[in-house]
C-alpha cells in the first residue's frame, strides 16, 4: 500500500491475492518459515482494509504490492442522491398540513416538507414519513395535536430531531440517538400537545435501504466462506510445496 492511501479504504479479493502470493515468494526463498507464513497468511484472508494489509508485507521486498484504487468518497448519501443540499429545495411545500378525526392520514413517499406542518389526530392515528421526503428549509416544525389518538414520524438517520411537545395523560416519545447529525442534514422540531394519546419519533431505514444492508451482510458472508476455503487451499498447497521440497533435499543428500 502507498504512504498517501487511506488505511481505512476497503481491500478487495485482488489485493489480498496480491499479499498472498508475496508471502508464498517469501517462504520459496526462506524470508518466512512455514509457521509465520502460516500466520501471516491467515491474517491477509482475514483483513478487510489497507491498514490490515499493509504490515503483513511490511519487512518483505515486495511490501509495497498492495496498489489501492484511486481514492474515492465512501460516504453514504441519503435516498435521492445528491445529498442533503439536494433534498433541501426552499418553497412552500406539498402540503402545510392534515387532520384524522375517526379516521387517518399519511405523508409519506417523495414529498416536500414545509417550513411548518401541523396536524391533528382526534379519535384517528396518522403517519408522517420523512425518510424519502425533500425539505422546504434547513430547519421544519412539524406541530402535532393527539387526542385519543397518535401520531408516528419516521425520520432517516442523520437528521437532526429535537422533540418539545408537552403531554397530558399521554407523551412524546424521543428517538435513540444515533450519534451526531450529518453534515448538511435538516434539524427538524417536533412540537405540540397529547392528551390520553401519544406522539412516536423513531429513525427507521427505508425498505429499499433495508434491502441494500442484508445484501451487504449476505456478501460479506460469502467473503469470509471464500477467504476461509482459499486459506484452506492455500495451506494445502503449501504443505504439497513443502512436501516435494523435503523429498528433494533428501534426494539430494543421499546422492552426496
Amino acid at each position: 500500500m502507498t504512504d498517501d492511501a487511506s488505511p481505512d479504504l476497503r481491500a478487495s479479493d485482488a489485493d489480498r491475492e496480491r499479499v498472498a502470493e508475496v508471502l508464498r515468494e517469501a517462504v520459496a526463498e526462506g524470508r518466512l518459515d512455514m509457521a509465520e507464513f502460516e500466520e501471516r497468511l491467515d491474517a491477509t484472508y482475514r483483513a478487510r482494509t489497507y491498514g490490515e494489509l499493509a504490515p503483513i508485507t511490511r519487512d518483505l521486498p515486495a511490501g509495497g504490492a498492495v496498489a489501492p484504487p484511486a481514492r474515492v468518497s465512501f460516504a453514504k448519501e441519503p435516498v435521492g442522491g445528491g445529498g442533503w443540499a439536494a433534498r433541501i429545495v426552499g418553497g412552500e411545500g406539498s402540503s402545510t398540513g392534515a387532520i384524522a378525526i375517526l379516521s387517518g392520514f399519511e405523508r409519506k413517499g417523495r414529498w416536500t416538507v414545509p417550513k411548518r406542518f401541523t396536524c391533528l389526530a382526534l379519535l384517528g392515528g396518522g403517519e408522517i414519513d420523512l425518510r424519502e421526503a425533500n425539505f422546504a428549509d434547513g430547519e421544519v416544525e412539524i406541530t402535532c395535536v393527539a387526542v385519543m389518538g397518535g401520531v408516528q414520524v419516521l425520520v432517516p438517520a442523520g437528521v437532526e430531531v429535537v422533540v418539545r411537545g408537552i403531554g397530558v395523560m399521554g407523551g412524546f416519545e424521543h428517538p435513540r440517538d444515533d450519534g451526531p447529525p450529518e453534515p448538511g442534514a435538516p434539524r427538524v422540531v417536533i412540537s405540540g400537545f397529547a392528551f390520553w394519546g401519544g406522539v412516536g419519533v423513531e429513525r427507521r431505514v427505508t425498505r429499499a435501504e433495508r434491502q441494500r444492508l442484508r445484501e451487504q451482510r449476505r456478501q460479506d458472508r460469502l467473503e469470509r466462506r471464500e477467504a476461509r476455503h482459499e486459506l484452506h487451499r492455500a495451506r494445502r498447497a503449501d504443505r504439497e510445496l513443502e512436501r516435494d521440497r523435503a523429498r528433494d533435499r533428501e534426494r539430494e543428500r543421499r546422492r552426496r
